[in-house]
Parts: C-alpha cells; sequence; structure tokens
C-alpha cells in the first residue's frame, strides 16, 4: 500500500516543522504550503490524501480555501485556528471541514485525527461497501452517486450532512445519541461539542423539508418511518 500523502498549510513555518516532524514519524508524506493559492495549487497538482488547513493566512483564507476546494472534490480536511468561538467553528463545518483543531494543539491529538479520519475514509471507499438506494416517500439517497432527492428534486448537502443523513435513514426507527452520532459521523467522540450534532440536524431540516428526522428529548435523534 503507498504512503498516504497530508498537505500542511500555515504560514507558520514552526508549525508546519512540528507537525512534519510527528507525520513523518508515522509514515506519511508531507507536502506544505504557506497561503491559500499555494495551497489551491498544489492540491491540483499533488493529490493529497487529507489537508492540514490554518485558516488565518494571507492572500486567501482558510476558509475561503475549504470553500474553493469543496467545489469539485472530497478530500478530508483538518481546519487549524486560535479562534475558539463556536461561530468559527460552525462555519468551518458549514463549509465542508472533517474537524476543527484550536491553537495551541497537541502535535500527537492532530496525527490521531489524521489516522482516524483517514482510516474512516478508507473504509468508506471499501470495494464491498455496499451502494443499494435509501429510498421513503418523498426522499431518496443514492450513495454510489452521493445524491439526495426530495420529491424528485436534488438537495445539495455538505460531506457532513449528508453522512449523518444517511447514517440515520440506513437505521429506521433507531435512536441514536448525540454522542454515538459525533463518532460514527466525525469520528471522534465529541468532537466539537455535542453542539455540532444539533447544528447539522437543524441544517439538514430546513433543506430537506419533510419531517423525517424526530428528537428524542434528552436522548438523541432518529428517522423515523411508520
Amino acid at each position: 500500500m503507498s504512503q498516504e500523502k497530508v498537505l500542511i498549510v500555515d504560514d507558520d513555518q514552526n508549525v508546519i516543522e512540528i507537525l512534519k516532524l510527528y507525520l513523518n514519524k508515522e509514515d506519511f508524506i508531507v507536502l506544505s504550503a504557506q497561503d491559500g493559492q499555494e495551497a489551491i495549487r498544489k492540491t491540483n497538482q499533488e493529490g493529497p490524501d487529507l489537508i492540514i488547513l490554518d485558516i488565518m493566512m494571507p492572500k486567501l483564507d482558510g476558509l475561503e480555501v475549504c470553500k474553493e476546494l469543496r467545489k469539485d472534490n472530497q478530500i478530508p480536511i483538518i481546519l487549524l485556528s486560535a479562534k475558539s468561538e463556536e461561530f468559527d467553528r460552525v462555519l468551518g463545518l458549514e463549509l465542508g471541514a472533517d474537524d476543527y483543531v484550536i491553537k495551541p494543539f497537541s502535535p500527537r491529538e492532530v496525527v490521531a485525527r489524521v489516522k482516524v479520519i483517514l482510516k474512516r475514509i478508507n473504509k468508506n471507499n471499501n470495494p464491498e461497501k455496499e451502494y443499494d438506494l435509501v429510498e421513503y416517500p418523498n426522499v431518496s439517497i443514492n450513495p454510489k452517486e452521493r445524491r439526495v432527492e426530495v420529491e424528485g428534486e436534488v438537495v445539495e448537502l455538505s460531506p457532513k450532512e449528508y453522512e449523518l443523513l444517511l447514517l440515520l435513514a440506513k437505521h429506521p426507527n433507531q435512536v441514536f445519541k448525540r454522542e454515538q452520532l459525533c463518532e460514527k459521523v466525525w469520528g471522534l467522540d465529541y468532537y466539537g461539542g455535542l453542539r455540532t450534532v444539533d447544528v447539522h440536524i437543524k441544517w439538514l431540516r430546513d433543506k430537506l423539508e419533510v419531517d423525517y428526522i424526530k428528537t428524542i428529548w434528552g436522548v438523541g435523534y432518529k428517522f423515523e418511518v411508520d
């Protein structure tokens, strides 16, 4: 199996060097960029398996880079930021980031998150994965094409919104705790806080406009069908 490539994007060379040291120890190939424009160029040229992306950067900030990359690829992205406000975390998630790490951080923790995300991606890309349509009245989910239709109209979902919907829909009437959804969709316990799950559920409900996702107060959520 070929080595996996990680692109580190940060205008602080010290951050790049410390992460490169720890990632190299885990046998990753490490690429680097120091601004947003260079990040997009290297992504297109090198095809990294994962991107560690700082938010505050010159020329093009990390959120703009994330937004641009999400137009035509699903490379997993871990955002780095000194900002800890919920608004910034939620905005990053809404743009399609897979994880969010607040500076200062533990390099070991970042490497652990990289490994968890790539393990989940590799598992999801297993050729034996089932691609059967998931269908209910007015809602159709095509896992092979990652397409969701409501009443025949395609609904655009972010990567995490889609994964959350697919998980719930493939287990009708099963109640999932918020902690379970956090772990299964984002890959880490309590990733980003349980509020992350609530926010994505709200976005899903707003976009789908069908009343399948039910709140089980004090517990979590379920995809309710008759």
